[in-house]
């Protein structure tokens, strides 16, 4: 394999990877009752509509048929991605949650 194959295979590995972290991501606010794209939207408001989101939102699932996905999880493929704006976001939304327990 020469340097320009090889540089081709680690960009779609990496385009692959970041849609799963998109797909991630949308699963997890359908599971948490949240508007992915709105949730985005807050993170970076100038960037306008995302096709890979809208890719994303198409493909999740109901929360009812949803395996869980942790918030760890979610906030740890942003943070791999360097997705800082969003994750911000997503920590706010945990927090917004009613504490369980009490």
């Amino acid at each position: 394999m020469n340097s320009k194959e090889l540089e081709e295979r680690i960009i779609r590995n990496y385009e692959r990877d970041e849609q799963m972290m998109i797909l991630v991501f949308a699963q997890w606010c359908v599971n948490n009752g949240l508007d992915p794209a709105e949730v985005y939207a807050r993170a970076y408001p100038g960037q306008g509509a995302n096709p890979a989101l809208q890719q994303a939102i198409e493909q999740t699932v109901p929360k009812e048929e949803a395996g869980e996905v942790p918030d760890d999880t979610v906030l740890g493929v942003l943070s791999l991605f360097g997705n800082d704006d969003l994750a911000y976001v997503v920590t706010e939304e945990i927090g917004r949650r009613p504490k369980r327990g009490r």
